[in-house]
């Protein structure tokens, strides 16, 4: 199977083309701001470079993980492209969404709920869902949440900078997220690539934690105790985003072969 990973020098776009070729798939990963031996340079704000690849390459499946938090061309447009392309090109699509399009609240989000966005970039990441399921009604759209670990997490370079005194500021005590582990979310993305499964499904972990407690269970992993890991709420900041947010990966569980982690036992 020849499959197209856009952001293939990411986090989860790297751990997804190793899965895939280790599993025997012809791959190619693209990349835009790290030039990276065996991948693709791509511009997915450049349609005709989009379109042209796709041509090319003539995938069987495209996995799209490109975004940049501040640039809305990259998350919604860059969407849109590789969406319009790979319906032409009549290849599958999965499209990696992502919890921020929701504003939060107690109770956990299905797939039915719709999106909220209270922050740009998560109202770019609305606008790239709505627009992939609009020129490609065949894709899925896989919603996930925080992605950890290992050390090349963002998640735990945080915690950890943090911990460390490199960077400034508190990890939130009232944001609740529910993470996933970098390696159940590549095969989670793989297995949707080879599969039929159309619309949205959430891909997160079934453990909701608050982004401090995530880091003070990183920072155990380095033998760093919890009190040099800095806290405080980001309500009483005057920080505007979502508190709560939990994915229900009840679907997931029932169409996916791959187990989705808690992070309790991804970092034990």
């Amino acid at each position: 199977m020849r499959i197209l990973v856009t952001g293939g020098s990411g986090y989860t776009g790297g751990r997804l083309v190793a899965l895939a070729r280790a599993a025997g798939h012809d791959v190619t990963g693209t990349s835009h701001s790290t030039r990276v031996e065996g991948l693709v340079p791509l511009d997915v704000r450049d349609r005709s470079a989009v379109d042209l690849l796709l041509d090319e390459l003539r995938p069987d499946a495209v996995v799209h993980t490109s975004y940049v938090q501040s640039d809305w061309a990259v998350t919604a447009l860059g969407a849109a492209h590789v969406a319009a392309a790979a319906a032409r090109a009549g290849a599958r699509l999965v499209h990696v969404s992502s919890d921020a399009v929701f504003k939060g609240r107690p109770a956990a989000y299905t797939e039915a709920d719709l999106p909220e966005p209270v922050y740009p970039y998560g109202a770019a990441k609305a606008a790239a869902e709505t627009a992939v399921l609009a020129v490609h009604p065949d894709a899925a759209v896989a919603r996930t949440s925080l992605i950890i670990g290992d050390d090349a997490s963002k998640q735990h370079q945080l915690a950890l900078d943090m911990a460390a005194g490199r960077v400034d500021g508190v990890l939130f005590t009232d944001h609740v997220r529910c993470p996933v582990a970098v390696d159940d979310l590549a095969a989670a993305l793989l297995e949707l690539a080879e599969g039929d499964f159309r619309g949205i499904l959430n891909v997160a972990g079934p453990e909701a934690i608050s982004r401090h407690e995530l880091g003070v269970r990183v920072a155990a992993k380095h033998g760093i105790p919890a009190e040099r890991v800095p806290g405080g709420s980001a309500l009483e900041r005057g920080v505007i985003s979502q508190a709560e947010v939990r994915l229900d990966t009840a679907l997931a569980a029932s169409v996916l072969r791959t187990r989705l982690r808690g992070v309790t036992e991804i970092l034990a």
